[in-house]
């Protein structure tokens, strides 16, 4: 204590030179004592180093104010909010208080639940209790976020039950936040539901909360029913369900429900731009694109200005075929960053600009610009996708030996498919047998899609032996070894994997491809179906394009049926596979000359991808087709993937 006064005496001078007020005389009446301790608060509240808490410390040893519980209470928040270490300073302070009262108890219960260790704040809860001190609310939202913070469920539990029993504290606003957030961290979902439900007061946080625990887990259903409930809805709760839809899935029902939020309005930040922007790119819209950016720029959030906006931006128009306008984005930056350069080398690699994704990469080393695990990933995908082989392997090798980065998985799938892919099967094979991590499903699932490419049976089925451990639910991968199997023409393989699957209870996804109409709206297109209201008018448009393909010398390519039916049955399945249906109907409803852009769920199949370079140079169109594997640019009748995909 006397170190403390010392110390003081030395430094008064620097902290309390405006508050010479303060150095009057003790009094023992009670209405001066306050009017110190109000100025002491005042000090306390411009402190904004150890230091200077300390000087306060020692002039209320001095005023024999050393005891006093109000004053060290807001003392030991201030250490606090400084990220000053519990040990051994505000410990100490504590330990010197011979009767503390429930808020300085609290005060450094908080202390550890934030900055650790948090089993601390656990084990001073005892000791209060043990001394008869009463919590207050605030004592178990600190002991809630310390079981927080090491996701310790059974305490998490009883300091629950301790709320209850104690009495009074379960209907507290912010103690039951505090356990919907705990519960929620701790995977035990139904239970934050259920203390949410027994709540006899809520705030938006509370909805909130519960409602971006149903999208993290996938549950929009529910995440939409309380948002619909949720009585006054700000940005955070729009935010929360529009990047939910995003992140599951789910663009349309994002884009509405931004334009909904928009109609309100609410305003429009950051992260909701983010997730809206994510929706966009998802659906590969090119209207909304522009829509968006559009409402970014209003809001002061454009590209030039903001780098996350920016970078989203780069991803969005990157999947919606708009390769270069996403460079101009990324041009117009004035700051970049990682992530920004990241975004625009997976742009172009998922375009098949190679060079331009390796220009861009020695630009990014020469700011320097460290690489991440996604730069390298979008660089080790563009040689995959034109075949670089050298250039691939020597930026693997450089990965962890230049610039830090340990080549996960993910690096290694890409790897595979790009060996794979340029033939190199058994080199692949080997790569995956020596990885120093345990493959995962994209590893096998590359291996494998090489394996169809190049018709290799015998690493396919090793290949897929894996996967169907890996991933026993995989229905792609039962097809892909399905389709291998047929295209060699094992139709007994064949059954077996199609017995497997109906064991299983495993459906395919049927092919889907979407097309953007002039208006904006999406239609959809289902392999086989010809229920759109202009399927007629489809149909015939189609057989007329075929025909003139035929005379152009186009073939159908039977063996991309993976069915042993009739030639005759073979040809009329080619004929609806969605994105031929797709096709001819953005060749219907657009203007002669403009180009029709085409996202599909599935990889294209070699017959698709042959009308698409036809009726590309006989209709004088460019085409843009987004399978689930790349983009395809039809042009002229050649096809930028260099038919090397």
């Amino acid at each position: 204590m006397f170190a403390f006064s010392r110390h003081f005496s030395r430094r008064r001078s620097s902290i309390f030179s405006e508050h010479q007020q303060i150095f009057v005389p003790f009094s023992e009446q009670q209405q001066q004592r306050n009017l110190l301790e109000s100025r002491l608060v005042s000090v306390l509240h411009g402190c904004n180093d150890h230091n200077q808490i300390k000087q306060v410390h020692a002039h209320l040893l001095r005023k024999g104010l050393g005891q006093c519980s109000f004053l060290l209470t807001k003392l030991l928040r201030m250490l606090t909010k400084l990220n000053v270490p519990m040990e051994p300073y505000p410990r100490l302070l504590f330990d010197q208080v011979q009767q503390p009262n429930s808020f300085l108890w609290t005060a450094l219960i908080r202390g550890y639940s934030l900055h650790g260790p948090f089993i601390e704040s656990i084990l001073l809860y005892n000791s209060m209790r043990l001394e008869g001190t009463r919590p207050v609310s605030f004592t178990f939202t600190a002991l809630i976020k310390a079981c927080t913070a090491i996701l310790n469920l059974d305490l998490g539990r009883q300091i629950h039950a301790q709320t209850i029993s104690i009495g009074g504290f379960e209907s507290d606003l912010y103690v039951g936040n505090t356990l919907i957030d705990m519960y929620v961290k701790c995977g035990i979902l139904e239970c934050g539901r259920r203390v949410f439900d027994e709540m006899p007061e809520r705030d938006v946080i509370s909805w909130t909360s519960l409602i971006v625990a149903y999208t993290k887990c996938g549950d929009m259903e529910a995440a939409a029913g309380l948002f619909d409930d949720l009585p006054v809805k700000d940005m955070v709760a729009w935010t929360a369900m529009v990047t939910g839809y995003s992140q599951n899935a789910k663009p349309r029902e994002a884009l509405r429900l931004f334009e909904r939020m928009r109609d309100s309005g609410v305003e429009t930040d950051e992260v909701t731009l983010v997730g809206v922007i994510s929706a966009c790119a998802q659906l590969g819209a090119a209207k909304y694109a522009t829509w968006i950016r559009d409402i970014a720029e209003q809001a002061g959030l454009g590209p030039a200005t903001n780098v996350v906006v920016g970078s989203a931006l780069i991803d969005m128009y990157s999947k919606c075929g708009s390769v270069e306008e996403a460079y101009q984005v990324f041009k117009g930056m004035n700051e970049r960053n990682v992530f920004s350069y990241s975004a625009m080398i997976v742009g172009f690699a998922m375009h098949g600009r190679a060079e331009a994704a390796m220009q861009l990469f020695s630009e990014m080393v020469e700011t320097e610009t460290r690489p991440n695990r996604v730069t390298f990933i979008g660089v080790l995908t563009a040689c995959s996708h034109v075949g670089m082989v050298e250039q691939g392997r020597r930026l693997f090798a450089t990965m962890k030996e230049v610039y830090g980065v340990l080549p996960s998985a993910d690096h290694y799938a890409c790897m595979v498919d790009l060996l794979g892919r340029a033939g190199h099967l058994e080199e692949a094979h080997e790569l995956v047998k020596s990885m120093p991590i345990e493959p995962h499903g994209g590893v096998w699932g590359a291996l494998l899609g090489a394996c169809r490419i190049h018709g290799n049976a015998d690493i396919a089925e090793t290949s897929a032996n894996h996967l169907f451990e890996l991933e026993p639910n995989g229905i792609g991968n039962y097809i892909l070894l399905s389709n291998i199997y047929a295209s060699a023409g094992k139709w007994d393989d064949v059954s077996k994997v199609r017995k497997l699957m109906r064991k299983k209870g495993l459906r395919k996804n049927p092919g889907c491809s979407w097309v953007e109409a002039k208006d904006g709206v999406i239609h959809e297109f289902f392999a086989g179906d010809m229920t759109h209201p202009k399927s007629s008018e489809i149909k015939l448009a189609l057989e007329e394009l075929l025909h003139r393909l035929k005379l152009h010398g186009y073939k159908p390519n039977l063996s991309c049926v993976v069915y042993d039916v009739s030639d005759e049955e073979k040809q009329r399945l080619l004929m609806t596979h969605s994105e031929k249906l797709a096709l001819v109907f953005g060749m219907l409803i657009t203007s002669d000359g403009s180009t029709i852009r085409i996202v599909k769920n599935l990889r294209m199949c070699e017959d698709c991808h042959t009308v698409m370079c036809g009726a590309s140079g006989i209709m004088r169109r460019e085409i843009i087709v987004r399978d689930n594997m790349r983009f395809h640019h039809f042009h002229d009748g050649i096809c930028s993937c260099g038919n090397f995909w």
